[in-house]
């Protein structure tokens, strides 16, 4: 746990437990959140090959869990850390020009 507040720049282990939850709850709440989201796209298993299928889903899925990060973070009071992790991810996916100062 030291290593992982150390590294992470948290002060206690509240928030390091908090942080695992967040990612456990947006994982599942990103899945639940692409369901209706492929239905409205017209995407199912029956029309569509499983090799087409689940590929598409999982594309689905990493922008929606990307955008809802944030959000299941703040609620458990950890945005700073998740809005921080979110630029940090995305500018390594060469999308850090969405965070860049206007000035």
């Amino acid at each position: 746990m030291e290593k992982l507040k150390q590294r992470w720049g948290i002060e206690n282990n509240w928030s390091v437990i908090a942080i695992f939850i967040v990612f456990a709850i947006n994982g599942s709440f990103a899945a639940w959140v692409a369901k209706p989201v492929t239905i409205f796209l017209g995407l199912s298993q029956e029309t569509l090959s499983p090799w087409l299928f689940w590929p598409l889903r999982i594309l689905l899925i990493f922008p929606i869990y990307q955008l809802t990060l944030p959000v299941v973070g703040w609620l458990f009071g950890q945005f700073k850390f998740f809005w921080a992790f979110e630029k940090k991810f995305l500018g390594r996916l060469g999308l850090g020009f969405l965070f860049k100062n206007r000035n």
